[in-house]
């Protein structure tokens, strides 16, 4: 087993611009499944590759398990990758794909069947070890590709968007096996994708990244109830959460969000993160972005749950209904601005309905207009 630590590594290609991976610095502890999260492009696969070796660090240092790895050859850093796609062998069986790396290490033959078995009943699929690739579905390939690096017994797993190729089903299938596979091993997982239900549900920690660069680090709950910033508010929750542009109003009883249509309080407990702004002046505003979870967006069908918020009702029309079977998405319209709030899945609303919504006020997330900085978070003054 080993930990893992980048160093300031950055990833430049010749002729762009800006740097594919910026300033990326981070320790992985042994043991722990690190799962690196982001847009399309925003430099995850690049990181990865790095640390396996296929990419040449640009600048910055790299070590697995307290060796300087910069310059060492992707078959000797003791890592088993796993890609999206499962680059079998066509000609060769399953125990043929799973063991070929091991006998090209000159790893004796007993050691290899043993190897072997043990991955293969693990993941379930001793009964395919005569079988070829073609004469498997996706789900069974993909299952004979993390067999073949489980049998390296590697000091950490790299995995590069294993799961984007298998339908929904097998997805959380395989899924749930590598949970599984990880709590057996307690080996070091650097895993990538670009799905935060991946994300929430696998990683120890979540690495969020936008351009190349770190957003946060943290662990799931703790990116959901506490998010740095709008980016990584917007991208982990689904739905995504709702932001309503405004001012923090400051007047003589107490702090308000404001807009053109809007006029809510701002529970006392904000109080000392805010007082930073106002400076002993009436009415000083600054400009921020409400953010509000859609679970923290009551309808007022269900009046027992609305009924202690009457001060931060607020009047919309339905747009949409989603069902999801366990509950409803509302879809409504704040003049102009789109509103989403979980519901119960039977609420007896239709489109066009005119209804009221109680925004927990409570439970907001405020960012600055600008930077996208979260003003509440760990005591941050505005």
């Amino acid at each position: 087993m080993g930990n893992v630590v980048f160093q300031h590594v950055y990833k430049h290609y010749k002729g762009e611009p800006n740097p594919a991976v910026n300033d990326f610095h981070l320790e992985v502890a042994d043991g722990e499944f690190l799962v690196m999260v982001g847009p399309s492009g925003c430099g995850k696969s690049t990181t990865l590759r790095m640390l396996a070796g296929l990419e040449d660090v640009s600048k910055g240092n790299i070590y697995i398990d307290g060796k300087f790895t910069n310059y060492v050859s992707p078959k000797d850093r003791d890592i088993a990758m796993v890609f999206q796609n499962y680059a079998l062998y066509p000609n060769l069986s399953v125990y043929e794909n799973m063991a070929l790396g091991l006998q090209l290490r000159k790893v004796a033959k007993h050691e290899v069947e043993l190897r072997v078995s043990r991955a293969a009943k693990m993941l379930e699929i001793s009964h395919l070890l005569t079988k070829r690739p073609a004469q498997l579905s996706g789900g069974q390939k993909q299952r004979v590709a993390l067999g073949r690096a489980l049998v390296r017994e590697p000091k950490a797993f790299l995995m590069d968007e294993p799961l984007s190729n298998l339908d929904a089903k097998l997805r959380a299938q395989t899924r749930a096996e590598i949970i599984k596979i990880h709590s057996q091993l307690q080996t070091t997982f650097v895993y990538v994708t670009h799905d935060q239900t991946e994300a929430m549900t696998m990683g120890t920690r979540i690495v969020v990244m936008r351009d190349g660069r770190i957003q946060q680090v943290a662990a799931p709950q703790i990116l959901y109830d506490e998010p740095s910033n709008k980016f990584v508010a917007s991208f982990i929750g689904s739905p995504q959460m709702n932001f309503i542009d405004g001012i923090i109003a400051s007047h003589e009883d107490g702090f308000y969000f404001e807009n053109r249509r809007l006029r809510l309080p701002l529970p006392k407990a904000y109080a000392r993160h805010l007082q930073g702004m106002s400076q002993g002046l009436p009415n000083s505003r600054r400009q921020v972005v409400l953010g509000l979870r859609p679970e923290h967006v009551l309808c007022d069908a269900d009046a027992l749950q609305a009924e202690p918020y009457g001060e931060w009702q607020v009047q919309v029309t339905v747009a949409m209904k989603e069902p999801m079977g366990s509950d409803t998405y509302i879809h409504t319209d704040l003049g102009g601005t789109a509103i989403v709030s979980r519901a119960d899945a039977h609420i007896p609303v239709r489109i066009g309905d005119t209804i009221k919504l109680v925004l927990r006020m409570d439970k907001v997330h405020l960012f600055e207009r600008e930077s996208g900085e979260s003003l509440l978070l760990r005591g941050a003054s505005v």
